[in-house]
């Protein structure tokens, strides 16, 4: 795209709301996933005993489950904002760049 057609694009309201709204979507599961992590560091932090509690008769404890719940976690937040960005996201994009050709 040449200078003219990037200045026409910034300059319209349709690409002034993908940006809000991308952004906006962004920081959301940023704020959830912080949320998560940062509570389970917290809990190793200053209770230890409620992820050391043994589950069964094994080695397993309340931690490594939860551990992985939030690695499991990771992964549907992610694909939450790959499914918007391919759905939502790229439409808007696409007619945005029709409107500016």
């Amino acid at each position: 795209m040449n200078e003219e057609a990037v200045r026409r694009m910034k300059e319209n309201p349709r690409y002034q709301e993908l940006v809000s709204t991308r952004s906006r979507f962004g920081w959301i599961l940023t704020a959830i996933m912080m949320v998560v992590y940062y509570g389970y560091i917290m809990i190793i932090a200053f209770d230890k005993e409620l992820l050391a509690i043994k589950l069964g008769d094994g080695v397993m404890t309340v931690g490594i489950p939860v551990g992985i719940g939030i690695i499991i976690f990771t992964v549907i937040l992610t694909g939450i904002y790959v499914r918007r960005a391919n759905s939502e996201f790229d439409e808007m994009t696409e007619e945005l760049v029709k409107e500016v050709k």
